[in-house]
């Protein structure tokens, strides 16, 4: 008899942080921004929305019988199984569902980047390679709760794999090479500890998410959840209507993003926002710009605009700027004040 998966609380029905879920929503658009990170309070839906958005998105192609979920559309960054494989016969595809993989913070090394099965190896005398989360999350997203806790080895390991696509695994024998490109969602309470800065800059995207200071928002807040846990088959099906409406609209939006134009005059003035924010680099820009489009996309508009790019501005560049002595104002501030000094109040 089938397992039957448990309903996840519908993205729709989340109520409020909207910076948050505008960021979820860029990252599935276009996975190039980069991924997304989530600092905050306690029970403010962080993971519930991670979840949410990876059932929200519609099922993605993958190769039948590919333990990374080769994209049977892009043959160049297929694994070498399936390469080996197109070779000999005629690959099938079939539909999955978009993978979100959680990274528990004590998970092991061999856990993470895969190692040697010693099972096979035992009962067939044979070194084959036995996939850890990295491959499950290819395509997808690999999620990390308490993220600013996790162990230096494998922060380490991340930045690598996040920088390449590409797990490589040499150990005991064995030496595999195969695709992880992925979403990373990381979340965490500030309070317990700040990111590594060489981490924090492979998230494109960054957020805050408060407890909602509102006694009508908190009410909704309470009675949606109420809702959804006394009965959620029901729950899920009253929001239906409004999350098949959000997938139609990321769906368009991910079809029609090469087609957004980007002027060379928002390109300066994304230029001219990080040289007055005194961002470190490139990748500033390029994040931002990715992020706008994507916006502008989901906007349904065929041209970014500057408020646009205002509007991720703050995820885009907060967690990017050096802390200044003189300044005591928060990062958020920060770049409120240099998006008016800049471009003139919004």
């Amino acid at each position: 008899m089938p397992i039957r998966s448990r309903p996840v609380f519908p993205f729709s029905a989340i109520v409020g942080q909207e910076d948050m879920k505008l960021a979820l929503s860029i990252a599935a658009v276009d996975p190039t921004v980069g991924g997304v990170l989530v600092f905050g309070d306690r029970g403010t839906g962080k993971s519930t929305a991670v979840r949410a958005l990876a059932a929200l998105l519609p099922p993605m192609k993958a190769i039948v019988g590919c333990r990374y979920g080769c994209d049977p559309e892009h043959a160049a960054a297929w694994c070498a199984d399936c390469q080996e494989r197109a070779q000999r016969e005629s690959l099938k595809s079939r539909s999955v569902p978009v993978p979100v993989v959680d990274l528990p913070l004590g998970a092991t090394e061999d856990r993470v980047v895969g190692a040697l099965d010693l099972e096979r190896a035992l009962s067939e005398g044979v070194r084959a390679f036995e996939p850890g989360l990295l491959a499950r999350a290819n395509r997808g997203f690999l999620y990390i709760d308490e993220v600013n806790l996790l162990e230096d080895h494998l922060v380490d390991l991340l930045i690598d794999v996040a920088a390449s696509g590409e797990n490589v695994v040499e150990r005991e024998g064995l030496s595999v090479r195969h695709p992880a490109r992925f979403v990373l969602v990381g979340s965490g309470n500030p309070e317990e500890g700040d990111l590594r800065p060489q981490l924090l800059d492979r998230f494109g995207l960054s957020v805050e998410v408060l407890t909602p200071s509102v006694i009508a928002e908190r009410v909704e807040v309470i009675k949606r959840r109420d809702g959804f846990e006394r009965s959620a088959e029901t729950f899920v099906e009253q929001w239906r209507g409004a999350d098949e409406a959000l997938r139609r609209q990321i769906v368009a939006a991910r079809r029609r993003l090469g087609e957004i134009k980007v002027p060379d005059e928002l390109l300066e003035a994304a230029a001219a926002l990080c040289m007055k924010l005194g961002t470190d680099g490139l990748r500033a820009e390029l994040t931002l710009v990715r992020a706008a489009r994507a916006h502008a996309s989901l906007e349904r508009a065929r041209t970014v605009n500057l408020e646009h790019l205002r509007r991720v501005a703050g995820p885009a560049l907060r967690h990017r700027l050096r802390r200044d002595p003189l300044d005591e104002s928060g990062s958020s501030a920060r770049v409120d004040r240099a998006l008016e000094e800049t471009f003139g109040p919004a």
